[in-house]
């Protein structure tokens, strides 16, 4: 079924002048097919985002810290502090 996504709902939003001028030239550009097409992708983008953030809290909470390195590991040859 491809083709453009219908928009069912209509709403209204302040944005900053610097947004509002990048979203209209993503437009411009060829980069998006309309300011409503582009926001919703951003929105949908935000949401991969934060269900990113919390698979990867998971994962960090299940793996448990990452190891020490010792003094003579490679951040103590590169000069690196740890």
């Amino acid at each position: 079924m491809g083709g453009m996504p219908r928009y069912d709902h209509e709403i209204a939003v302040s944005l900053p002048d610097d947004l509002v001028a990048a979203t209209r030239q993503a437009v411009a550009d060829g980069r998006a097919a309309s300011v409503s097409a582009f926001v919703a992708d951003a929105i949908e983008e935000h949401g991969r985002y934060e269900r990113l953030t919390v698979l990867l809290s998971e994962m960090a909470a299940e793996a448990g810290p990452p190891p020490t390195t010792t003094a003579s590991g490679p951040a103590a040859r590169s000069g690196c502090p740890e």
